[in-house]
C-alpha cells in the first residue's frame, strides 16, 4: 500500500528544511532522515527527485540542486545557494506589508497576535517602504465590518435587516451573534437566528441595517459553528433536486456552482443540482436562456414555463400600441 499524500503546504515546508538538515548529516541513511522527518523512506526518495529539478533562474548545470547517492546513503554536493537566508527585495518586502495589513483587517482571522508580531519584523526590515503611500481597501464596507465586529466582541445581541436573495425578500430578525469569518471573498456573521430557531450565516454585504441591542448574547448550546471548509453551501438530500439539459455555452454551471452529477452526451449535458430554493433556480435558469432547459422538478418546468409566457406577453403589449394610428391623424 502506497504511503499517504501530505498537503502541498507540509511538503513545501519539509523540502525547504530538507536541504539545510542533509548539508548538516553529509552521507545519512535515508532511513535515518525520513524517520527525524516523520516521513516514509518512499515519500523521501520522492522528495529528493523534486529536490533534483529546483534551483535558481537558468536552470542550467550549477544552477540545480544535485546530490550523491552510496547506497542507502545520500548526500547533498550542491545547494545552489538556498542555505543562505532569505532576503527580500524592495518589491516583494512592500508585498508582504500589503499582505499582511490587509490578512489584519479580515474579519474571522484567528492569531491577529501573530499577524500584527510577524507586519512589525518586516515593517522593521523593511525600513522607509513600510511607511510608502500604499492604501490597503478589502472589498467590502469597511464601517460595516468594524461596527459588526464591535458587536460580536462586545457580545450583545444584533437586530437585523436582511436582504436573503434566494427568496428576493427582506427580513428583520434578532440574532445572537458567534463569531465573524470569511469564506472565499465574502465576509459572514455567523449567529443564532431567533426566528429559525438555528444557526445561520449572514453574509455582510447583504445586512441592510443592524441595530445592536442592549441584552447579550446568548447563544443556546445548539448553536453548533457550520463546518465551512468546504465552502458555506453544503447540498444535502432535503434539498430540492433541479435536472437540467446543459448546452456548450451554459456548462460553466458546473464548475461554479456544485452538482451531483454531470452525464457528458454529444451536444448537451444533464447535470443534476441542489438548490436551497426553488423561486431562486427559477430566477437564476431563467436568466441563462435557451442554452439551458429544465427537464425537472415539475413544479420548476411550470414556473418557468409561466414566466416565460410572462415576458413575451410583455413585449407584445407595446407592439400593440405601435399598432394603432397617432391621435389627430
Amino acid at each position: 500500500m502506497s504511503a499517504p499524500r501530505t498537503p502541498s503546504a507540509d511538503r513545501l515546508g519539509r523540502l525547504l528544511n530538507l536541504v539545510p538538515y542533509l548539508l548538516a548529516r553529509p552521507g545519512i541513511l535515508i532511513a535515518e532522515a525520513a524517520a527525524d522527518l516523520a516521513v516514509t523512506p518512499k515519500q523521501l526518495r520522492e522528495d529528493l527527485e523534486l529536490l533534483w529539478v529546483c534551483g535558481l533562474p537558468g536552470y542550467g548545470p550549477g544552477d540545480l540542486i544535485d546530490m550523491a547517492f552510496d547506497g542507502d546513503r545520500v548526500t547533498i554536493s550542491h545547494d545552489a545557494g538556498i542555505d543562505k537566508p532569505l532576503r527580500l527585495n524592495p518589491d516583494e518586502a512592500l508585498a508582504l506589508v500589503v499582505a499582511l495589513r490587509m490578512l489584519a483587517e479580515t474579519p474571522g482571522i484567528g492569531s491577529r497576535d501573530a499577524i500584527e508580531r510577524a507586519l512589525a519584523k518586516i515593517e522593521s526590515a523593511a525600513g522607509d517602504l513600510a511607511d510608502a503611500p500604499v492604501a490597503v481597501k478589502l472589498p467590502a464596507d469597511q464601517e460595516k465590518l468594524a461596527k459588526v465586529r464591535a458587536a460580536v466582541d462586545s457580545g450583545h445581541a444584533l437586530r437585523l435587516t436582511y436582504y436573503t436573495p434566494a427568496r428576493d425578500e427582506t427580513t428583520e430578525r434578532v440574532v445572537d451573534p458567534m463569531r465573524m469569518l470569511t469564506v472565499g471573498t465574502f465576509a459572514y456573521l455567523e449567529a443564532w437566528c431567533r426566528r429559525a430557531e438555528a444557526t445561520r450565516m449572514f453574509r455582510i454585504d447583504r445586512i441592510d441595517a443592524f441595530l445592536e441591542l442592549p441584552e447579550p448574547s446568548r447563544p443556546p448550546v445548539e448553536a453548533v459553528p457550520h463546518d465551512v471548509s468546504g465552502g458555506v453551501f453544503r447540498p444535502g438530500p432535503e434539498l430540492p433536486l433541479v435536472t437540467l439539459r446543459v448546452g456548450r455555452t451554459g456548462r460553466w454551471i458546473t464548475e461554479y456552482y456544485p452538482v451531483e452529477q454531470v452525464l457528458k452526451e454529444p451536444g448537451e449535458w444533464h447535470v443534476t443540482m441542489r438548490v436551497t430554493d426553488l423561486g431562486w433556480a427559477q430566477r437564476f435558469l431563467v436568466g441563462l436562456g435557451r442554452d439551458v432547459t429544465v427537464v425537472g422538478p415539475p413544479e420548476l418546468v411550470e414556473q418557468i414555463r409561466a414566466t416565460a409566457h410572462a415576458a413575451l406577453d410583455q413585449y407584445a403589449a407595446p407592439q400593440a400600441l405601435a399598432a394603432d394610428p397617432p391621435a389627430g391623424g
